[in-house]
Order: structure tokens, then sequence, then C-alpha cells
């Protein structure tokens, strides 16, 4: 099994028996208001632990010391797969906001995407009223190439109406890469 470390925390794939820590923070809707799910039940985490930990595209991520999973990262090779394009995402658990987890963690996968898949780009995407994700992609160094209005829903109104937002688009190229590591 892939397992990556960082100072403070393991990032890995998924495992069955992480349900209970991924429906702490996915059950919240605090934590999925900008994702295209909405809260998860007990049931639909146990499900979804499985379903993670058989695809690739997943890591949680797990405090070093306790071995708790605290957030997870999404990281996806894009079509068309010549493009070498990737996509991050994540969603961590409030009760470690603020700590750098979500930083450090993210900067890991950047490090394995560039150094270890041979990526030539990586894009993070976020709604613009979702701040700290914003602020977590200017602080792993990405570039905000676009704001694109209203391209997608993940949610309906009432009556069933979709609920259109907007998106920023960020990137990093390898070239960005290699100068902000040295």
């Amino acid at each position: 099994m892939l397992e990556m470390e960082t100072e403070r925390l393991i990032i890995r794939r998924f495992k069955a028996e992480d349900w209970q820590d991924l429906f702490e923070y996915l059950s919240q809707e605090s934590v999925v208001k900008y994702e295209p799910y909405c809260v998860f039940t007990e049931d639909a985490c146990k499900k979804e632990t499985i379903n993670r930990s058989q695809n690739p595209a997943f890591w949680a991520v797990c405090l070093k010391e306790s071995n708790k999973l605290i957030g997870n990262i999404y990281f996806q090779q894009q079509e068309p797969r010549d493009f070498l394009t990737w996509e991050i995402g994540y969603v961590f658990n409030p009760k470690y906001y603020g700590n750098g987890y979500a930083t450090e963690g993210c900067k890991q996968i950047l490090i394995y995407g560039f150094e270890q898949q041979g990526a030539h780009r990586i894009i993070g995407k976020c709604n613009p009223l979702n701040t700290a994700s914003s602020n977590l992609l200017e602080r792993l160094k990405m570039r905000r190439e676009a704001h694109f209005t209203k391209p997608a829903f993940f949610k309906r109104d009432s009556d069933g109406n979709p609920i259109w937002h907007d998106a920023y688009l960020y990137a990093m190229v390898e070239e960005e890469w290699l100068g902000f590591t040295k």
C-alpha cells in the first residue's frame, strides 16, 4: 500500500474501518456546503470508505501520532491523459482547522504529483465563497487562472431548481513547482 509521510501526517489509502472518522466530518452540513454531495449518514459513510479504499483518487489524511483520520485529499489525473494534468481537492474535519494540516497534506500530494507521477500541470477548483479553500490554494503557490460564472450546480432548491455557483480555477505547472521548491 502506497503511503506518504510528512512531519505530522500519514497520507494513505482508505480502509473500511475509517468510516467513523469520515462520518465525523462528512455528517456536518458546514463541511459539505461546497461539495457535490450532501451530508452522509453512518451507513453511507461505511459504504463510502469501501468505495474510497478501491478508488486510487482518494487519500486518507491521518495524524501521525494517533493515526486518526482528519481529512481526505482527492487527486485524479484528468483527460486527455497525454496532457499530464491532475486535479487536487480536499475536505477536512473542522476540529483540525487552523493547524496547517491541509496545507501540509496538499503540499505532499503536489510533491507526489510532480515528482513521482510526472505531472505537467496540477489544478484545483473552488467556489469563490469558500475563502478557506481559495486561501489554501494560494498558500500552495497555485495561480488563480479563471473565475467562471455559474458553470455548475451541486444542489437544488426546495422547488428542484439548480443552485448554480461560480468557480475559481487555480493551477501550477511543473516549471513553477521547480521554482517554488528551490
